[in-house]
Formats: structure tokens, sequence, C-alpha cells
């Protein structure tokens, strides 16, 4: 019998960060913290929608506890850290992503700080987080981080 080759793209984790909601203005947005235990990568994209001001703040912050008592920013991981700079009020529809390598001394839980400018109307944003090269393959869809996931 022929055995189905595993594709690589199921061999990964997809994680809700944010998810699409009401326009954010001159406040923090609500995240959820990853737990990256047993992935190795992790791939954070930020996607904005509509925007009429800058973001104050979009950066990457690390813990031990779940809760995120005592996070510490990630560097190299702040948009608002020369040579990056933060998403502009024209960055409608534009990804943004954060690449980081786990273990090492890297916390296990990470969680995205990201803070609306104060303009007009606001900004919307969602934040997908993509855990890749596990100790341990996911074996379903929902293992995976999806409601259904076809496999063409």
């Amino acid at each position: 019998s022929e055995e189905k080759e595993m594709n690589s793209l199921q061999q990964v984790k997809v994680v809700k960060v944010t998810t699409p909601a009401a326009i954010v203005d001159n406040a923090a947005f609500t995240t959820d913290a990853i737990d990256t235990k047993g992935w190795n990568e992790a791939l954070f994209i930020v996607e904005f929608g509509a925007m009429d001001i800058a973001m104050a703040a979009l950066k990457l912050t690390e813990s031990e506890d779940s809760g995120m008592s005592g996070a510490a920013d990630i560097s190299g991981a702040d948009f608002s850290v020369s040579p990056a700079t933060l998403p502009s009020a024209t960055a409608d529809n534009l990804l943004f992503g954060i690449s980081v390598k786990l273990g090492g001394n890297r916390k296990r839980y990470l969680d995205l700080s990201a803070t609306g400018g104060d303009g007009t109307a606001g900004t919307y944003m969602s934040v997908i987080v993509v855990l890749t090269k596990g100790s341990e393959s996911p074996n379903t869809a929902a293992e995976q981080g999806f409601s259904q996931c076809l496999y063409v």
C-alpha cells in the first residue's frame, strides 16, 4: 500500500492572538498569550484593516507565566525601535510579521503588545501566530488550530 506523505504545512499550529473586532482608537488591543511549549519557531502575523492613525505600540513580550505577569520586551521584536518603524496611518490592509526562534533563554509564553494611536476613528487589526518545528506534529485539524482544514 502507498503511504501518504505528510505535507509540511500539516506540521504547524495556528493560534489566534487578536480576533477581528471593533475598531480601536487610543487604546490597547485585546490579545491572548501564546504557549510555545514543544515548538521551535513562531511567526506572528499582524493584519491591519482600515486605519487613520499610526500605531502607538507594536511589540512582542515574553513571560514564564501564562497570565504574562512580569512580562519583558523581546529585544529586536519592537516596531518602535529603529530600523523598524511603527505601522503608519497608511498601512491599511498590510501585513507585518515577527519571527521568533524559541527555546534557549526564550520564555515559554509570548504575547503581542499593540496600542492603536489616537485618531479620528482608529485602527482595525487581527493577529495570528503560526508555530512550527514542533517536537510532535499535530494529528488533527483541531490540533492544528482549525475548525476544519482541507488537505489537497
